[in-house]
């Protein structure tokens, strides 16, 4: 009897790590290939092996290119795939971009450890090189929206938007004449830049992002709220910093910032500073595809976009925080959790002049997740940091859906599934959502675990 099974490697129960296997009579097709990213128990099983050789892989579709859905790839090629990895255009520009940061860093922190002795790796070695990232890169193909890509006699896929950055997608893959729909990361149905995601109607089976499965994120105008936090600060002498994904939110803040100034909603020669090289490679890849993939024009986003200063070096890190002045900097990491974002965190978190604007999910263990439980202090390369500046959080600028959009998606599919999976969320905003699927909906829900076998059907 032949089967078809999913396997979750990773985002079973936890925001990160993002790697589903189906496995198919004919294939193993991988949906993402993720680092684990946050508290060190996860980011420990980057080192673990997989349930499966990298060599019985056969393929990998890829939904987006944040490092926790693509950050793998150069490890599953060091040990052994040798397939084909499917990616819109925007996808595989913004991802070659994330990995060869990742292998930078990856490299850094082993010299790091080695040259400090803070390692019991005798010598400490990254999970994978600059070389062995760029020789992922071969594996790309490209793929376009709404394109039937056939893989084997009985599987085929689809991609269609999903609004959650630049290129990101949700697969529609058919497995012997059943549907089975990977959501990838949902965008918001509002969003300055990108279309609101596009949607699948028919799926046998739904393996779904569940990250704010537990929350809403209000109808608050947005602009409004950015722009009275600004001026607040303003008024007290202080600066905001906005820690930000350099991929994704870093462009839209960039675009809404340059409108309010443009509106005249916050002071128009008040300083913006996007302060991550990562950040300013990414801007340059959004200009080149906002013609075909957003809301509005290159010439537009060129136009407001420059109303922000765009430093790379880290000289000038030390020069915009040298400065007295009130300004706003845009800063990765999204979490907290390294980059230059926490120079300028050791330097205005002490001082209650300052805001601290959280914009985006913060996982279990970050920095990011210890301001919203109103930590008292944080620990910042070895020292402590008391935690003095306004901490604000607008939800509206997240880049994912909250319950109530997810529902919303669930009810495109008509008939509904036969079952939807649950992935990419922390249990309780998992827990909450699949009770809001199965009472509302009567769906069947499944919390998947990690490496745990779902049978799906036999054929």
């Amino acid at each position: 009897m032949n089967e078809v099974i999913l396997q979750s490697l990773g985002a079973a129960e936890t925001v990160t790590g993002s790697k589903h296997l189906l496995k198919t009579p004919e294939l193993n097709i991988l949906i993402d290939c993720g680092l684990f990213q946050g508290i060190k128990y996860l980011r420990e099983k980057n080192w673990e092996s997989l349930n499966i050789e990298a060599s019985a892989i056969d393929l990998i579709v890829l939904t987006h290119a944040h490092l926790d859905h693509c950050g793998y790839i150069p490890l599953l090629v060091k040990k052994g795939f040798k397939g084909r990895i499917y990616m819109t255009a925007p996808t595989s520009e913004l991802c070659e971009l994330i990995l060869l940061d990742s292998a930078k860093l990856q490299e850094e922190d082993a010299e790091k450890a080695n040259r400090y002795h803070y390692t019991k790796h005798k010598p400490a070695k990254p999970l994978y090189t600059i070389e062995e990232a760029k020789a992922s890169f071969k594996h790309f193909v490209i793929v376009d929206c709404d394109v039937r890509v056939d893989l084997s006699d009985h599987l085929h896929f689809r991609f269609k938007t999903c609004g959650h950055i630049l290129g990101a997608c949700s697969v529609a893959l058919s497995c012997y004449g059943k549907t089975i729909v990977f959501s990838g990361d949902i965008g918001r149905n509002q969003s300055a830049l990108l279309p609101k995601p596009d949607f699948f109607t028919n799926a046998d089976y739904i393996v779904m992002e569940s990250t704010y499965g537990d929350r809403l994120h209000g109808d608050a105008d947005v602009y409004q709220a950015l722009a009275d936090l600004i001026n607040e600060t303003v008024s007290r002498g202080g600066n905001v910093l906005i820690p930000s994904f350099a991929v994704g939110r870093a462009q839209e803040l960039i675009y809404m910032l340059g409108l309010l100034k443009e509106q005249h909603k916050i002071p128009f020669h008040l300083p913006v500073i996007l302060d991550t090289p990562m950040g300013a490679s990414a801007t340059k890849i959004f200009t080149r595809y906002a013609d075909e993939y957003s809301t509005i024009s290159k010439e537009t986003y060129l136009k407001i976009s420059n109303r922000v200063t765009i430093n790379e070096e880290y000289a000038g890190t030390l020069q915009t925080i040298r400065d007295k002045r009130s300004k706003i900097v845009i800063a990765a990491s999204g979490m907290l959790s390294g980059g230059r974002v926490l120079e300028y965190l050791k330097h205005y978190l002490t001082n209650a002049s300052n805001a601290i604007l959280i914009i985006g999910f913060q996982a279990e263990g970050t920095r990011g997740r210890a301001l919203l439980n109103h930590s008292h202090e944080l620990k910042i390369h070895g020292r402590y940091y008391g935690v003095k500046a306004n901490v604000a959080e607008i939800l509206g600028l997240s880049a994912h859906a909250d319950q109530a959009e997810l529902m919303d998606w669930i009810r495109k599919y008509v008939p509904a599934p036969k079952q939807i999976m649950l992935v990419h969320g922390e249990p309780s905003a998992q827990e909450a959502l699949r009770v809001k699927i199965q009472t509302e909906l009567q769906i069947p829900v499944k919390i998947m675990k990690r490496n745990q076998d779902v049978l799906l059907f036999t054929v």
